[in-house]
């Protein structure tokens, strides 16, 4: 979503052919491809990983102080692993040395063996690239959500959005991001919601990705989804964020019917 935002034209990145077959064939300039997307300019694409450590020993490069912890590569938390998973293998961040076998982390396509770890890809094949690199990835969504002309939830504009809290009636609303799973996740039963209960309360959606401070001063939210309960008196109370009350009867239960 940052490269859609800002209208990414050209991303520098840290891509190597070492890293394994899927970056085997880049080059240091990839021109960007027709019908629209990014040019890519990759400057340690000719690098290996050794080159990257003894050039940042040379220089005294500040690096991430994961690979003390035996991290050669690292990415969220949850699926990211040491390399070997023993940990065995360092480097030291004082002496800009390696202790343990070097060549569990140096070997090709070695580096990234603890990245993506239980994570498959859409088809069901083994994750092995970020979402960022691969093709279309400036395209963060497919349609909205709770589309206009569609949908029985009402969308708002920044204007309407803004007097909301002042209009004298209990809206429900949710404010989401296309792009986000757990908005999707949630589209079936707001929208079952909103067949069922538009005739007792307003139904709304603001779309609030573009517009975070606005959306956490106005609607206290603070992350994706958050459905707000508006009162008629301008009072706000935002719903619990456990996906289990985001069903009809939690939203029903949540408004008061």
């Amino acid at each position: 979503r940052g490269l859609k935002t800002l209208k990414t034209g050209v991303m520098i990145n840290g891509r190597r052919r070492d890293h394994g077959n899927e970056r085997a064939y880049i080059d240091l300039y990839e021109n960007a491809p027709i019908g629209g997307g990014m040019a890519k300019c990759n400057p340690l694409a000719y690098w290996t990983l050794e080159d990257c450590f003894d050039y940042a020993a040379k220089n005294k490069v500040p690096l991430h102080p994961s690979v003390e912890r035996g991290y050669p590569s690292h990415g969220d938390a949850k699926d990211t692993i040491p390399i070997p998973e023993d940990g065995s293998v360092k480097f030291d961040l004082k002496s800009y040395s390696f202790s343990g076998k070097k060549e569990e982390w140096l070997n090709y396509a070695s580096e990234r063996k603890g990245r993506f770890v239980g994570l498959v890809n859409k088809d069901g094949s083994t994750k092995t690239e970020c979402g960022i690199h691969v093709a279309g990835a400036e395209k963060t969504f497919d349609r909205d959500l709770w589309e206009t002309g569609k949908s029985k939830v009402k969308e708002l504009s920044k204007a309407d959005a803004e007097k909301v809290t002042k209009a004298g009636k209990a809206t429900l609303l949710v404010t989401y991001a296309p792009w986000c799973q757990f908005c999707q996740g949630m589209e079936a039963e707001f929208e079952s919601f909103a067949e069922k209960y538009g005739d007792k309360i307003e139904i709304a959606k603001y779309r609030g990705d573009e517009d975070r401070e606005f959306i956490q001063e106005a609607f206290k939210a603070k992350s994706f989804p958050t459905v707000s309960l508006i009162g008629a008196d301008g009072s706000i109370q935002v719903l619990e964020s456990e996906p289990s009350k985001r069903t009809v009867d939690g939203f029903k239960s949540f408004a008061g019917l």
